[in-house]
């Protein structure tokens, strides 16, 4: 088994995992650009001046670096990113908040003046029924002694906390507080509070206020009532400590709220932080990203300094920066800072270079991040979008392509503009970071980057290709060969099972490579499944060694199956005579060919860059056999979970390559770290029985503008429903049974023309679809799509309204 190429003539590689060279494309390509400075000699990097960390303009790598990527919901764009503000707290308050809280307010300085005036009907009458008879004068509230005369005090009191909740809750006095106060920042929002805390003090307290003159509210002495009562006497009070307790209990309980409201508690811990912080010479201040704090905070402070002075000088670009910060994050789960530094003070900035010595693309079409792996492609739109996704980019990354893309759209809808040439310009780029494999698979012509962005390009069916697409993927292993060729060939045939096809290719790829030591091309393979006799006599006299009986008896095997009508020979000799014509002689191991063969297990090694061109027109069943192909390959080499970087395969056209293993294999690439991106004209591109299959399968699901109704209902249901809020409003006719009010509502409907009405509002939850195929297909603006998320932690992203143009 091999990983990587071998020469024309199918000799072995000379090293143990060779990378493919970089393809030579036909025309000169453009020169990729630089960093601004060129980087400096290799002996060097230990004296060069770093006088760019300490003043100068600074960087466009360095503003970028340190720009700020808080955390965010899976699909945002967190690249200087805001989070939005906290649900409840509006810019302003709504004007029925300012009346509502005033009108209790004046409501309740009315009822308590009328209180205190005894001016109420049946005010005592609640205290006489909780009470003793004995306490008062019969027939009155005239207290006879000291328990009566503390009881109204705590009546009083127990009416006035009623009184003020009451005013309180009906004015919406807690939103205000919060508006005004609990959004402001740190420390106004404590000084408001301690405020607003002074002034409830000043009432409750106002003997200790000079200035104050007015009464104080009823707090202290229903407080000292009640302990009187509780205990049967002032004897308590004679201890100066239960006193002063007594009065530190209400003072606490009065400025509880306003503690609350202020924060105060985690302000006083940021304070205290803060003088930890100052008091201690060994605590590091924070560092910006430029300044490489991850090699410094482990005593690396060496080749931190040489990366930030490179990149204040401008000899580093953005990819160079997530290439060495993905070596240091390496380094550091390896234990090995030292090596680290080592090869940094060597090579600088171009420390861990890619094999193919390339540090950036000729040219980019999209917006990246490489230090999160994301590609923005457009902006969350649209009435429905949460809080978290306001105004806020969409993007995708490894941690979504992880659990599979599946994109629907006709064509003119963006899936290549929008999409998948992002996407694959994202992964491009990744792998020169040494963080991602890719494998793009398209029609000749389309625009999934110059070929100087590729280490491999297989132009199957143009003679200028420089290499070959081995079908057997490397692979040693008979059964593992026929598998893949299985699936290419008969995957979508409902006439022959996968298993009959996989052992009737068997029970020949494991002679022939004992015979030849490696597996026949495909037009020899073609002899051997349509039976000719000579091919199979010659195969079985090479096996007439004692040691080959066990393959003679499975070449005689296949030999009694040809002709039956369980034969799935002919089938398969039918499918690859597809692939057995004059423009592919120098493919597939043809006699012709002279290209380097190339294994697509090299990815499984390397953080490659491949693109796999299809046949020109003309050869359509050809181009889906050979998609099914590279699909089969790539869910069999990326099986190898010990592999440390990223591996996706982007199918821009994935018609007809969907089959039920691939969709059963799909779902196993999450844990392998891997995932393939599928983009189809319509859903009907897939049988119908794996419409379902393929949509449970894939964890992001996108439906672009102009997708038809059939195509909506699928997304419809695999997206599911949700409970929302519908509000129906109903008008009434108001008939007046007074004389008076019936020619006020004559008077009225003279004057508006209009009868008088009421609403009625009835408010309910339903049950409803997220999007329903009607609104996929009608209500999607052109240039806009659908797009929900699944990470690969498992967190979700609700179907949203994409503009990706935005």
């Amino acid at each position: 088994m091999d990983d990587g190429t071998q020469d024309a003539r199918g000799t072995q590689p000379k090293h143990a995992n060779p990378v493919p060279r970089p393809a030579a494309p036909r025309d000169a390509p453009a020169t990729p650009p630089r960093p601004s400075m060129p980087p400096a000699a290799p002996g060097a990097h230990e004296q060069r001046p770093l006088a760019g960390l300490t003043h100068g303009q600074r960087s466009a790598v360095a503003e970028w670096l340190d720009t700020p990527r808080p955390a965010a919901a899976p699909g945002v764009w967190r690249f200087g990113h805001r989070p939005p503000k906290p649900a409840g707290t509006p810019d302003r308050l709504p004007p029925i908040t300012i009346v509502g809280l005033l009108i209790p307010l004046v409501f309740a300085l009315l009822i308590w003046s009328l209180w205190r005036q005894g001016a109420l009907p049946y005010q005592w009458a609640p205290l006489k029924l909780f009470t003793p008879g004995d306490w008062w004068w019969g027939g009155t509230v005239s207290p006879k002694g000291t328990q009566g005369r503390e009881a109204m005090v705590v009546y009083d009191g127990v009416f006035f906390a009623v009184l003020v909740y009451a005013a309180g809750r009906l004015g919406g006095w807690p939103d205000v507080v919060r508006h005004f106060v609990g959004r402001r920042p740190q420390p106004a929002r404590a000084l408001f509070a301690a405020a607003g805390a002074l002034i409830a003090l000043s009432l409750v307290f106002p003997g200790a206020f000079p200035v104050v003159g007015w009464d104080p509210v009823p707090v202290v002495d229903p407080v000292f009532s009640l302990v009187v009562l509780v205990s049967g006497g002032y004897g308590l009070f004679a201890s100066q400590l239960f006193t002063d307790a007594l009065y530190a209990l209400i003072t606490l309980l009065v400025v509880w709220p306003f503690a609350r409201v202020g924060d105060w508690w985690t302000y006083a811990g940021e304070l205290a932080a803060r003088r930890r912080a100052a008091a201690d010479p060994v605590a590091p201040p924070a560092e910006p990203r430029s300044q490489w704090p991850g090699p410094r905070r482990a005593g690396q402070y060496r080749a931190a300094d040489l990366l930030a002075g490179e990149v204040a000088a401008g000899r580093m670009n953005d990819v160079d920066c997530a290439r060495i910060e993905r070596a240091w994050e390496a380094a550091r789960r390896e234990a090995r800072p030292a090596a680290f530094a080592d090869a940094v003070l060597q090579q600088g900035a171009a420390a861990w270079t890619h094999p193919s010595g390339e540090r950036d693309l000729p040219g980019r079409t999209a917006h990246h991040d490489l230090l999160d792996g994301q590609v923005r492609i457009g902006r969350w739109a649209g009435e429905r979008t949460p809080r978290d996704y306001e105004g806020a980019g969409a993007a995708l990354g490894p941690e979504t392509l992880g659990t599979s893309l599946l994109l629907v759209g006709p064509p003119g809808s963006g899936k290549t503009r929008h999409v998948t040439a992002p996407v694959t310009e994202a992964l491009t780029l990744q792998a020169l970071t040494g963080g991602c494999a890719v494998v793009a698979v398209g029609a000749a012509g389309t625009p999934l980057g110059p070929d100087s962005a590729y280490d491999v390009v297989v132009r199957i069916g143009d003679p200028a290709s420089v290499h070959d697409l081995d079908p057997y993927a490397g692979s040693d292993d008979p059964d593992e060969a026929a598998a893949l060729l299985a699936e290419a060939l008969a995957g979508d045939l409902d006439t022959v099972g996968g298993q009959s096809a996989a052992t009737a290719l068997a029970q020949l790829l494991g002679p022939y490579r004992a015979v030849h030591g490696h597996f026949p091309p495909l037009p020899a393979l073609r002899e051997l499944l349509e039976g000719d006799p000579g091919a199979v006599a010659s195969l079985r006299a090479a096996l007439s060694a004692d040691e080959h009986a066990v393959l003679r008896r499975e070449l005689d095997a296949r030999m009694r199956q040809a002709g039956s009508a369980a034969d799935a020979g002919r089938a398969l000799a039918d499918r690859l005579a597809l692939l057995d014509r004059p423009v592919f002689a120098e493919f597939f191991g043809g006699a012709g060919a002279g290209s380097r063969p190339f294994s697509l297990r090299a990815v499984a090694h390397h953080p490659l860059r491949v693109r796999v061109d299809l046949p020109e027109h003309g050869h359509e069943e050809a181009s889906r056999l050979i998609t099914r192909l590279v699909l089969a390959q790539f869910h069999t080499v990326v099986r190898d979970t010990r592999r440390p970087h990223f591996a996706c395969l982007v199918l821009d056209d994935a018609t007809g390559a969907v089959t039920a293993e691939s969709v059963r294999r799909v779902q196993g690439l999450r844990s392998q770290n891997a995932g393939v991106v599928l983009a189809l004209r319509s859903v009907a591109d897939v049988p119908e029985a794996l419409h379902g299959p393929l949509l449970a399968a894939v964890g992001c699901r996108m439906a672009l503008a102009g997708v038809t109704t059939w195509d909506g209902s699928r997304f419809a249901q695999a997206w599911g429903t949700e409970w929302v809020e519908t509000k129906e409003v109903a008008k009434h006719t108001v008939f007046a049974h007074q004389p008076m009010t019936r020619a006020l509502h004559a008077l009225r409907k003279l004057v508006t023309g209009r009868a008088v009405t009421t609403d009625a509002v009835t408010t309910r939850q339903v049950e409803r679809e997220r999007w329903s195929a009607s609104q996929l297909a009608h209500e999607v603006p052109p240039g806009h799509a659908v797009l929900s998320l699944t990470d690969v932690r498992g967190e979700h992203t609700p179907p949203l309204l994409v503009d990706l143009r935005g």
